[in-house]
């Protein structure tokens, strides 16, 4: 899309054009990255003339989470977020498939890395996006030498932005070595999730993830993943899973908000199955894209219509 960046943004409490939406220098949260933020997805159904905004009300739910680990006081209330953010689209008359990213910060122009006794601000904005992984074709993905930060470091769980960091540099290693994404162990030795995207993998026709012991995310596309896989007839289970056992899975995939659906072809220069889409997992990513646009109506309690 062309001039996306003068659709509008919510920033320090009104509407103006995203690309107006600008911090000073000084700003907190710039300097001691002391913010945390959200990703979330709008699909636009053409013959339904709608666009659809997937699971809102989780995306607050953890937001709201997330501040309370990180000691911000955001407290705005699900039907606020939800009328700024549909607003916001509405009125930059989005057609298309795109993603939003809410963001709280701490705003002041002050000097000191804490978390207390410094003002909260709120923003979003939305950019067009149909891919962030090219779902299509599989992908390969090396283990990463870095390892996942520990909930007692920098808590995955909060999406706290000075967390990404750690997912830059696996993200970097990984396209420098030829690689399309990284996987993280975490501190323990045992897989935890993708730079930005947790990860599945079948055995025996079993659909298993880390648990949130992991030191991962607790995905909102994960969570989606797991009751779409039941409602199939998938037996599904969170546990550990060792490096190892990556190879030797049937299927192996990415889910997230950016990857949405994404499988993986190779790990670590090993071909997981085949080499092709397994079918748990072709199963599930039709279903997903299915429901994201609005065609299943046994799953239109997890979107929210915008026109």
């Amino acid at each position: 899309m062309e001039n996306f960046e003068n659709k509008p943004a919510y920033f320090e409490g009104k509407f103006l054009p995203l690309k107006d939406a600008n911090l000073n220098i000084r700003t907190h949260a710039l300097q001691y990255a002391t913010a945390f933020f959200g990703g979330m997805r709008a699909y636009y159904n053409n013959s339904k003339k709608n666009l659809y905004l997937f699971r809102l009300e989780d995306h607050h739910t953890r937001l709201r989470q997330s501040g309370k680990i990180l000691r911000f006081h955001w407290a705005m209330p699900f039907a606020e977020f939800r009328d700024i953010t549909v607003k916001m689209l509405r009125d930059g008359e989005w057609r298309e498939n795109c993603y939003l990213r809410p963001f709280i910060y701490k705003s002041d122009l002050s000097m000191s890395p804490r978390l207390h006794n410094v003002e909260d601000k709120f923003a979003i904005y939305a950019i067009p996006l149909n891919d962030y992984l090219d779902t299509t074709r599989g992908m390969k993905v090396q283990v990463s030498s870095w390892v996942r930060l520990s909930d007692t470091q920098i808590p995955a769980r909060a999406k706290a932005t000075g967390g990404y960091i750690n997912s830059a540099l696996a993200k970097s290693e990984a396209l420098e070595n030829g690689f399309d994404e990284a996987i993280f162990l975490d501190q323990r030795g045992f897989v935890s999730e993708g730079s930005a995207e947790n990860i599945f993998i079948v055995r025996g026709g079993k659909l298993i993830t880390p648990g949130n012991s992991s030191a991962i995310l607790e995905g909102i596309t994960r969570r989606s993943v797991l009751q779409l896989a039941r409602d199939l007839g998938i037996e599904t289970e969170e546990r550990d899973i060792s490096r190892t056992e990556l190879y030797v899975a049937d299927e192996v995939f990415f889910s997230g908000t950016g990857a949405q659906i994404a499988w993986i072809e190779s790990i670590d220069r090993r071909t997981i199955g085949d080499g092709k889409i397994g079918p748990v997992t072709e199963k599930i990513r039709q279903r997903f894209f299915s429901l994201v646009s609005g065609e299943m109506s046994e799953y239109l309690n997890w979107l929210t219509p915008v026109y």
